[in-house]
């Protein structure tokens, strides 16, 4: 997730445009210039903000609205689970997808501006849902779901952009970012719900024609609505316009792939390669991201097996953990205060909010939330205890996911700077990653651990992953001073009114 107007979201020039003419006209009239999108009015922008935060919640439901259908799926195609989640398969390759997307495809399409990258991926998204909805054999399946993960991660981090694209400062980012992660998140934990809503009423197959349909009726709102917001691509097309001929955007793939495609996968890697802080962070979040995919398949063995509920009520259950996820975003405005309000105690950068602010809510989040939450999901799965007490652990998850991936993604950003695209790539990547594997153990571990140790031991790595970021409280400055990548804020002025409280 690319979460505001630095390396990626802004700061990047078009593909190597040639005419002089260009490079002379290649800045804003002056300050109040009308196209620019920081100046378009309050009312476009926040239009565009929910609209790029609803398509998010919209296509991140594609990556879990099947997997309350793994039973009947498994029986069409003849998938053998007596062992091993094979049902899961067309869930990893959606994500592998996307982490494939988010390290090669992204780069190479940030400079086409983010109208003609949303409109072209959101129909082959279309594309690919078609041949999962008339599979006739489980390769077509997971192989597609591969492209389908690859074109929601695409639209995602356009959504992305989009916030950083139109607010200007970190105040007035604040909360379409905010909105932009809810929508992420609850996305995800939402597939379940949705799913098993389609499924009880419809069947497998209508899981993938209900997404046809709804997304296709979308299209023409998202077409004449989602306005180019790059301020980049505003200016080329200004400068075709004013030339009356084409910009010549042609370049040989040869410095495609050096200068664009091979930097932009090499420096994610080296980052978390070399930087603990990053590698803490992208471990943290990635887990967390991680536990919710895992939770379509132990949310599925524990119910079932405590109060023999079918897959349709164990997808429904998982609503749980969108309400904590709701609750979580509203406690994201407490996040906000502190961080702001941290300027004025910011001896390093004087007038600044301090980074490690930022993480003041996501360890609580971690440490209350997260592993609070696993340690009463684990420790209520017994049958004679009501269902609810097990779901009230859904949600402290839910509501601690979004106070970590919200704080880790800000914090980040804020301390990487001028490599925080990159920085967040190396985190989206570990988020995609986990999704991927991580579920496929659930259900060996608790079949081997039982349901109330298995979930013990989840509680007790999301405690450490929380515990270990506190120490940025008491060293935070020292160890940045020693990045030669992080917190290029201290060596930089900000704005005034970023630090507006």
């Amino acid at each position: 997730m690319e979460l505001r107007a630095d390396e990626s979201l802004q700061s990047k020039a078009p593909v190597e445009l040639t005419q002089e003419s260009f490079n002379i006209n290649n800045t804003w009239k002056d300050e109040h210039d009308p196209e620019n999108p920081y100046n378009w009015p309050v009312t476009k922008k926040w239009a565009l903000t929910y609209i790029a935060a609803f398509m998010t919640f919209l296509t991140m439901m594609n990556g879990t609205i099947i997997t309350v259908a793994h039973f009947e799926i498994s029986d069409t195609f003849n998938v053998d689970e007596t062992a091993f989640p094979h049902s899961y398969w067309p869930v990893t390759t959606w994500a592998i997808g996307g982490a494939f997307s988010a390290l090669f495809i992204l780069p190479l399409a940030e400079d086409l501006g983010t109208r003609p990258v949303f409109l072209s991926t959101y129909l082959i998204l279309i594309c690919f849902l078609v041949p999962q909805a008339v599979a006739q054999n489980y390769a077509t399946l997971v192989v597609t779901r591969f492209f389908s993960g690859g074109s929601v991660a695409i639209l995602a981090n356009t959504a992305a952009g989009v916030m950083g694209n139109l607010w200007d400062t970190e105040w007035t980012r604040s909360v379409p970012v905010s909105l932009y992660i809810i929508g992420y998140m609850a996305g995800s934990s939402m597939g379940p719900v949705m799913g098993a809503a389609i499924y009880q009423a419809l069947g497998w197959r209508w899981i993938s024609y209900m997404q046809i349909i709804w997304f296709t009726a979308l299209f023409p709102i998202y077409f004449f609505s989602f306005y180019e917001s790059r301020g980049t691509a505003i200016l080329a097309r200004r400068v075709k316009a004013q030339n009356n001929t084409e910009v010549n955007e042609k370049i040989s793939f040869s410095i495609l792939l050096s200068e664009k495609l091979i930097p932009s996968a090499k420096r994610p890697i080296v980052l978390v390669l070399t930087e603990p802080v990053l590698f803490v962070s992208t471990m943290w979040s990635a887990f967390t991201v991680g536990t919710l995919f895992l939770f379509t398949q132990s949310v599925e063995q524990v119910f079932m097996d405590l109060y023999d509920w079918n897959a349709t009520q164990t997808g429904l259950i998982q609503g749980a953990i969108v309400i904590g996820e709701l609750i979580g975003w509203s406690l994201n405005f407490i996040s906000r205060k502190l961080y702001f309000g941290s300027a004025s105690q910011n001896t390093e950068v004087p007038g600044a909010p301090i980074p490690e602010a930022r993480l003041y809510m996501a360890v609580l989040g971690g440490v209350l939330g997260i592993s609070g939450g696993m340690f009463t999901y684990a420790w209520t799965s017994y049958a004679h205890i009501p269902w609810i007490a097990p779901a009230i652990g859904l949600a402290m998850v839910g509501a601690g996911s979004v106070l970590v991936v919200s704080g880790v993604s800000d914090y980040v950003v804020d301390a990487y700077s001028s490599y925080a695209g990159s920085a967040m790539g190396a985190v989206a990547t570990g988020e995609n990653i986990f999704s991927a594997f991580l579920p496929l153990a659930t259900m060996s571990m608790y079949q081997h651990l039982g349901l109330q140790w298995a979930s013990t031991l989840l509680a007790l790595i999301a405690l450490v992953l929380s515990l270990v970021p506190s120490l940025m409280f008491v060293w935070g400055k020292e160890v940045r001073n020693r990045s030669p990548f992080m917190n290029q804020m201290t060596r930089e002025a900000v704005k005034p009114n970023d630090a507006v409280v």
